[in-house]
């Protein structure tokens, strides 16, 4: 199972930062990107919300509580369908099923390519 650290330098890599520019958006010095990176210090959990918002990622994906690489990353996304799974089950088909039609449009579109 991947460390915090190794998540935490695949995710910023992925989005691009040096160690310098994730430390500059979190108002910390780069040395200790570095030293969470190879596990030789622990964050607090308000750095790590920080970080999993500078990232595009979730705290608790950063934690390791999931490894699942299909998970969502992107916050918007994630706050959207925590906003669904909120309604009353009824608004929540007409969702589901507006969702569904798009998507069955998409693939249609991409069929016809």
């Amino acid at each position: 199972m991947a460390t915090f650290g190794k998540k935490l330098r695949e995710c910023r890599e992925a989005k691009g930062f040096s160690q310098s520019k994730l430390a500059q958006e979190l108002g910390l010095h780069h040395s200790i990107i570095g030293r969470y990176e190879r596990d030789e210090a622990k964050p607090t959990i308000d750095v790590v919300k920080g970080m999993s918002k500078a990232l595009n990622t979730t705290v608790g994906y950063l934690l390791g509580e999931t490894s699942d690489a299909l998970m969502i990353k992107d916050p918007v996304m994630l706050e959207r369908f925590q906003e669904i799974s909120n309604l009353p089950d009824e608004d929540k088909k007409c969702v589901y099923s507006l969702l569904d039609a798009y998507l069955a449009k998409n693939k249609l579109k991409a069929l016809i390519k």
